[in-house]
Parts: C-alpha cells; sequence; structure tokens
C-alpha cells in the first residue's frame, strides 16, 4: 500500500512570529539610536521616556544587547553604545570610498578660504546625517559634527535631498533649477548654510555639500561667492563618482 505524500519540512516562519521578531529587531534598533543621539549614558528612566518603551520591554532587549557588544551599563547602572557600535563605524569608514573622494573636496573648499564645509546623505524619511566635516579656519563655527542627524525639513542640504526625492513646491522648483539652497536660520538662528547637490552614475543623488556658519556671515555678496566657489567642486567630486553634472540655470 502506497504511504500517503507528506508534506515537505518548512523553516519558514509562521507569519506572526515574523512579525513579531521584525517589531523586536525595530525596537532594539531604536534604543541603540536612542544612545547614539543622546550626548551622554542614560538611565533606565531615560531611556524609556525617549524610547516610548516599556521598561520591562527595554531590559528584556538590552538582555541581548548587551551581550552582542550593541550596549554597555556602566558602573552607575546608565547605558551606552557598546564597543560594536565603535567597530562598526571603524569598517564602514574602511569600506566606504566615499570618504576617499569626498573628504578632499571638502579640504580644497576649507583651504579656498570658505565656510565649514559638511557632506550629508539621507538617513531615513526624516532625517540626514553629516557622514564628513572639515572645520573652517574662522575662529567661531557653527555646530554641525559628523556622525550626528539633522532634520530634512530644516536646513539647505535637507531641502536639496528633498527636492531629487521629488518634492513638489517653489523651493524645490528653484533648487532642481540652479543647483543651490540656501538657509538662513531655519536649524539654528544664529547659523546658515549654501548647498550644492553631488550625483553619482544613472542620475542618482549620491550627496549633499554645504557650507555653513554663523549667520552674520551670510551677506548676499559672501553668499554669492560661496555659490561661486561651491559649484565647480560639487561638479567636479560629480565628475569623479561617475556621474553627470546637469545644465543649471545660473
Amino acid at each position: 500500500m502506497k504511504k500517503p505524500a507528506t508534506k515537505p519540512a518548512t523553516t519558514d516562519v509562521p507569519v506572526r512570529e515574523a512579525g513579531e521578531g521584525v517589531a523586536a529587531v525595530e525596537r532594539a534598533l531604536s534604543i541603540v539610536a536612542a544612545l547614539e543621539t543622546a550626548d551622554q549614558p542614560m538611565m533606565l528612566a531615560e531611556l524609556a521616556a525617549r524610547t516610548g518603551f516599556y521598561k520591562s520591554t527595554i531590559l528584556r532587549l538590552l538582555s541581548s544587547l548587551i551581550p552582542t557588544g550593541y550596549v554597555t551599563r556602566l558602573p552607575d547602572g546608565s547605558y551606552d553604545l557598546g564597543p560594536t557600535a565603535f567597530r562598526l563605524g571603524v569598517a564602514f569608514t574602511r569600506k566606504n570610498a566615499l570618504g576617499h573622494h569626498v573628504v578632499p573636496a571638502l579640504q580644497e573648499l576649507v583651504d579656498r578660504g570658505t565656510e565649514s564645509a559638511s557632506f550629508h546623505v539621507r538617513q531615513d524619511a526624516d532625517n540626514r546625517v553629516c557622514l564628513f566635516r572639515v572645520n573652517s579656519r574662522h575662529a567661531t563655527l557653527d555646530r554641525v559634527e559628523a556622525g550626528h542627524s539633522y532634520a530634512l525639513l530644516r536646513g539647505a542640504a535637507g531641502h536639496i535631498i528633498l527636492a531629487y526625492a521629488g518634492s513638489t513646491g517653489k523651493r524645490y522648483d528653484a533648487i532642481r533649477a540652479t543647483g543651490f539652497d540656501v538657509s538662513l536660520g531655519e536649524r539654528d538662528p544664529s547659523c546658515a548654510a549654501v548647498a550644492a547637490p553631488v550625483f553619482g552614475p544613472r542620475g542618482m543623488l549620491v550627496g549633499v555639500i554645504s557650507l555653513s556658519g554663523p549667520r552674520e556671515r551670510f551677506g548676499a555678496a559672501e553668499i554669492a561667492e560661496m555659490k561661486r566657489v561651491l559649484g565647480p567642486v560639487a561638479k567636479k567630486l560629480t565628475m569623479n563618482l561617475g556621474g553627470e553634472w546637469p545644465a543649471y540655470r545660473r
């Protein structure tokens, strides 16, 4: 007698369990992100307030994050990023060849007497991250640092990212027509910036170069000079990255 066919074994995770697993990963990453954006280690109550999670949920997730090195618990009971986070940062710097092209471009701008030069890329739906930064030689600087996140909706670099992501409106139309954006006191009332896009193959926006500093140094003449210097550097960087520079109206 022939045995009935048996259903092949499967390693697929049930939909419900898969969904729970994804949610747990997202919560764990939210804890890591909260520690990454904090200026100092955080106590459990602070983590709960920052993430909106119950303390019991955080403790359960920390039981995985601490042994794997993403989070460390300090002697006073507070929490901070662990050594794995540091190793990831080092690995990113080692493997990301973008910096080999971008940093010299930023240094060239600063050597020509511009404001501080930064390179920003999109981080998520609402934020951008400064990947590289070269400070100007001016005595006073703005507070932009490599590795820090900033809102897309505030600042010239963020508006350029949104413009080439398809956002509509007069400001975004002007960015796509001229290749520049200027922000005066949007992110910080005392700071300003001029920014230009950098492209890669197939017209993909790779990132944005931003010149930023105290707002009082951003008069009409100064902004015009920054655009005159920034435009060719952004174009050269685009060409070095295999991109094609648009025929902007300037």
